[in-house]
């Protein structure tokens, strides 16, 4: 771990070889006068919207939008099945694969048919922006999304076939995240803030009304995105043939919550970043052509009983489908028999080579977590 001590409070560093704007991002943070202690940046760390991506920021009395981000609750859910990897051949994996593509919409698609309300979580106060999109919600529900969510089918070395599945709150999360950051950058408008609006970092009291609300709708965020993940598990289990033995793993990675840290209630804002407490057990996948791993928590202070969400982005999507050669990718895809998505030049930025490598990563955080289940990739589908 390594320390920079040039703000208003000190940057604590999991990660050797930060970029420049992801240090620059942190040291906003570090100068909010409202943050608690230090910043905590987990060794997948790279710049983001406001706040670097596998940032851990704690603060007191205030809540942060853009330190939370627009995919309210997203995470992982991963869940050991009853098959043997070893006997799925390459036909039937691609048979399962295509059966998944018809049950789970992908990208910016949706079930045309609205989810039956008990799926939803239940709205017992007031929710202003999910109710007002509270009936699309209902046919995101049971949908993937884009970007970097993903499913995969993996082996463990017992040869038990695994699910996994990344994926958030789908357009419900970012509605709320929009509308409230909107409020909070003319709060800081008004509020004469020495932050200055470029951060990005607009904040909201988390006693003042707005502040209330926005809580109370991430957290049905949070709610809905992981009912969504095992929603789609399910999904895929019946495409399977198959169920589950044992409880599935299920993390958040984007998301606000109250907790006590060096005596103080404070609120610890996680985005790209997942709980570490001492034995709670968590899900840090690599890239589709690299290794997951099921962890559990060591609870190191210092890092706000946190670890990485995952390998982490060694470039920006346009910068992979600038730089990356297709070729390469797919050969060393096919080299490792993984049932894969890079099918085209638009498809590099979710290349195993944009990605950090996760043996770095998970040496670099051996005092937060410990491994548990080293899952490799058979079958990947990208939203």
């Amino acid at each position: 771990m390594k320390t920079i001590t040039t703000g208003r409070l000190p940057i604590k560093l999991w990660c050797n070889n930060p970029e420049d704007g992801c240090i620059k991002q942190a040291m906003n943070l570090a100068n909010l006068p409202f943050a608690f202690k230090h910043i905590a940046l987990m060794p997948d760390c790279h710049q983001g919207y406001g706040m670097p991506i596998g940032g851990v920021l704690a603060t007191k009395d205030y809540i942060i939008p853009n330190a939370v981000g627009v995919d309210i609750g997203c995470g992982m859910t991963a869940a050991q099945t009853t098959l043997k990897a070893s006997q799925q051949s390459k036909e039937k994996l691609k048979t399962i694969m295509g059966k998944i593509r018809e049950l789970v919409p992908l990208g910016f698609t949706r079930n045309t048919e609205r989810c039956i309300s008990a799926l939803m979580p239940e709205l017992n106060e007031s929710h202003p922006v999910v109710e007002r999109e509270y009936e699309n919600a209902r046919k995101q529900m049971g949908t993937l999304g884009g970007g970097n969510h993903f499913i995969e089918l993996q082996k463990d070395k017992n040869d038990n076939l695994w699910v996994m599945v990344h994926t958030g709150s789908r357009n419900l999360g970012k509605k709320v995240a929009d509308h409230y950051n909107t409020i909070a950058k003319d709060h800081l408008v008004r509020s004469f803030s020495k932050i200055e609006p470029e951060w990005d970092l607009a904040f909201l009291q988390v006693q003042s009304q707005q502040g209330k609300y926005y809580i109370r709708e991430m957290q049905y965020c949070m709610d809905f995105a992981e009912r969504n993940r095992s929603q789609i598990l399910q999904k895929i289990l019946s495409c399977l043939t198959a169920g589950n033995t044992r409880k599935p793993y299920e993390i958040a990675h984007n998301y606000a919550t109250q907790e006590n840290h060096y005596g103080e209630n404070v609120w610890i804002h996680r985005k790209g970043a997942i709980l570490a407490r001492k034995g709670h057990y968590g899900i840090i996948p690599g890239s589709q052509g690299t290794k997951s791993y099921i962890t559990r928590g060591l609870g190191e202070p210092l890092s706000f009983m946190s670890c990485s969400h995952g390998a982490g982005r060694a470039m920006g999507r346009k910068e992979a489908m600038r730089r990356l050669n297709i070729d390469e990718e797919t050969k060393m895809m096919n080299d490792k028999g993984i049932i894969h998505d890079i099918r085209s030049m638009e498809d590099l930025d979710e290349a195993p080579s944009a990605y950090k490598n996760i043996d770095t990563v998970m040496e670099e955080q051996q005092n937060l977590v410990e491994i548990i289940e080293e899952l490799t990739p058979i079958a990947v589908i990208k939203g």
